[in-house]
């Protein structure tokens, strides 16, 4: 697999440095030609000198063959651009952008960046998930239809307590995947009974998050 990475600030470093320590054919690209020296001391003939948004770079880093891009600079318009031009020019299968102001990781998808990934947000989720008071917790995004995964701790008073997934009516676009009960996990089936307290993992379309926290919790 041959997986080009454009930007060479900490992040852009220590992924070519994993990703070449795992065997991958790495590209790093970077404009700046000071760290472009320091890294060629590294990582050797894997760096290359260049704005990676621009067409010609990517082309001289053989674009055209690579499996995966991935933009990791400390611009979202830069990260954007080269993952936009990887999917429209060479028409790259995997493009993955780092995003860096979260408002920004909706108009990534919409303009069809295939993995976006946001700090701040992973940052925030972890700190949802550690407050015993959060019942409902957006735990990951998915591209495919703007779906996301979430985690809701059932209510006492929830309209869902004690009823059997099957007589659930869902928001639109959403599936119960997991039942965590105390130290099990369960695969549900029409017939679970869904009782107070169980974590339930679902998978729903971002537009439902609401109407399932309605569904499931009882604030």
């Amino acid at each position: 697999m041959y997986i080009i990475v454009v930007g060479g600030g900490k992040v852009g470093f220590y992924l070519t440095q994993t990703l070449l320590g795992e065997g991958y054919e790495v590209l790093l690209i970077e404009r700046n030609a000071a760290k472009v020296e320091r890294f060629v001391e590294g990582f050797g003939g894997v760096v290359l000198a260049g704005d990676g948004a621009e067409t010609v770079t990517l082309a001289a880093a053989g674009a055209a063959r690579a499996d995966v891009v991935i933009a990791v600079t400390g611009e979202d318009e830069d990260n954007l651009v080269v993952c936009q031009v990887a999917k429209q020019k060479f028409q790259v299968g995997r493009t993955i952008a780092r995003v860096n102001n979260p408002k920004n990781e909706q108009l990534f998808r919409l303009l069809g960046i295939d993995v976006t990934v946001s700090q701040t947000n992973y940052i925030l989720n972890l700190i949802e998930q550690a407050i015993p008071e959060r019942s409902f917790v957006h735990l990951l995004s998915l591209r495919h239809a703007d779906l996301a995964i979430v985690d809701a701790k059932v209510s006492a008073g929830s309209v869902v307590a004690h009823r059997a997934v099957g007589e659930i009516v869902l928001p639109v676009n959403t599936t119960i995947a997991a039942i965590s009960r105390g130290p099990h996990l369960i695969v549900p089936t029409a017939a679970t009974e869904i009782l107070p307290g169980d974590d339930v993992i679902a998978v729903a379309h971002r537009d439902q998050e609401d109407e399932l926290r309605r569904l499931l919790v009882v604030d």
